[in-house]
């Protein structure tokens, strides 16, 4: 009997407890809201927006070797591209990554056609130097065997589609027509300009290799550098990232005119 009168007591006071607390409400089941679709725009209407990005990768392209290829064709061929491939684009994203990614991707496929696929092994090979040197063969020729296969297969197709040099247009400066160029002139306001634009170390490469026209072993030696690397010259690492650093100085102030030829 008295285990009964406890069950009661437990089974009043939980009831006590029930009756206090608020009912929660019931989840109303909620429709789900449904996504605004975003108006996808027309490659007419993004026209603008489009050749103003690739208008920005004029200077990027440095194939200029191909004469019968300027930008302006690269430009048409890049329109095409992002015509064509117009229906991939999400307009719930923003378009001028997508514009950009497509033009990188397609200017690296033109180069790569029109020029890397012939290109000399050498350009790739860690043995090459400056001037068509070779540490291993000596000069840049058939007795390599990479070199002999590019000649068998692809330097056909290299000459064909680069009738102009890449790396050296030398012979096209020697074969213009100088008679009204001070030489002399031109070239000590070339040196006196980038005596001022150049860093004391690039200045001290410039000097050497284009005023005393000293090689870029003697020039390293001259400056200082070392190498622990076998059949490697001293500084040539060094020696070739400074010249290509001088070059594109030097391309910057002829483009603007810094220096007068007549």
């Amino acid at each position: 009997m008295p285990a009964k009168k406890q069950s009661k007591s437990k089974g009043v006071s939980a009831s006590k407890k029930n009756a206090g607390r608020k009912a929660k409400p019931k989840n109303k089941s909620k429709t789900p809201k449904r996504k605004k679709r975003i108006k996808k725009p027309s490659f007419e209407e993004s026209i603008l927006e489009i050749d103003t990005e690739i208008k920005k990768r004029k200077y990027k392209w440095n194939l200029s070797a191909l004469s019968w290829m300027d930008f302006s064709d690269v430009s048409q061929i890049l329109r095409i591209h992002i015509y064509k491939k117009w229906d991939m684009y999400d307009p719930s994203k923003p378009l001028k990554p997508w514009i950009n990614r497509i033009i990188s991707n397609q200017i690296k496929n033109l180069i790569r056609n029109n020029y890397g696929n012939y290109a000399r092994p050498c350009l790739k090979c860690s043995a090459s130097e400056g001037e068509n040197f070779c540490v291993i063969y000596g000069k840049q020729d058939g007795s390599c065997p990479l070199y002999a296969m590019w000649e068998k297969t692809k330097k056909r197709a290299y000459d064909a589609k680069l009738p102009v040099s890449i790396e050296d247009h030398q012979h096209e400066i020697f074969t213009s027509s100088n008679k009204d160029i001070n030489v002399e002139k031109v070239s000590k306001q070339l040196h006196s300009k980038m005596k001022e634009i150049l860093k004391p170390v690039e200045w001290n490469v410039y000097e050497c290799l284009y005023i005393k026209f000293l090689s870029e072993e003697e020039t390293a030696k001259k400056i200082g550098y070392r190498t622990s690397e076998k059949n490697r010259s001293p500084g040539y690492k060094q020696i070739k990232n400074i010249k290509k650093a001088i070059i594109q100085k030097v391309k910057k102030v002829l483009e603007k005119g810094e220096v007068d030829f007549l």
